[in-house]
């Protein structure tokens, strides 16, 4: 991987300052996950939508301290794309649990730090439960937002 990927990827996840996993092990599960899904899809949209998430499971257990294993060595013509669907894809959806937060006046709304897909309802209970938010009044207000808000798959 490229030193400017590189600076990029651990500057992007600083921003995103999403908490560390625990035990260790989840990040190697996450990883075999997203490579299972990613082999099951046939469609481009889908394969560069899982890419992109088998991407950024490799590049958040390295920058969290559990390198499960090494990105690809970055290649313009064939990882451009899965860069630029996995920054703006994860971007939206840490935005859109910043936003839905302080929507809902939560005390703390800066401190929500999240990327799980919000287009599955329960994902917005389990956040509002971690970050003790209304969950009703959350759920609602993320419903509401998901209308307008641009997400990817």
């Amino acid at each position: 991987m490229g030193p400017a990927i590189n600076t990029l990827l651990r500057r992007w996840h600083k921003m995103l300052g999403l908490a560390r996993q625990s035990p260790p092990t989840w990040y190697r599960d996450r990883v075999r996950e997203e490579l299972r899904e990613r082999r099951a899809v046939t469609t481009f949209w889908r394969r560069l939508s899982e890419t992109s998430d088998v991407f950024f499971s490799l590049s958040r257990a390295r920058y969290d301290g559990f390198p499960v294993r090494p990105l690809p060595p970055f290649d313009a013509s064939r990882h451009a794309a899965v860069y630029v669907y996995m920054f703006v894809k994860y971007t939206l959806r840490w935005g859109f649990y910043r936003t839905a937060a302080r929507l809902c006046r939560a005390p703390h709304h800066d401190r929500v730090r999240e990327v799980v897909n919000p287009a599955k309802e329960h994902k917005l209970k389990e956040v509002a439960s971690r970050y003790r938010l209304e969950k009703t009044k959350f759920q609602r207000v993320g419903s509401q937002l998901r209308r307008i808000w641009p997400l990817l798959p």
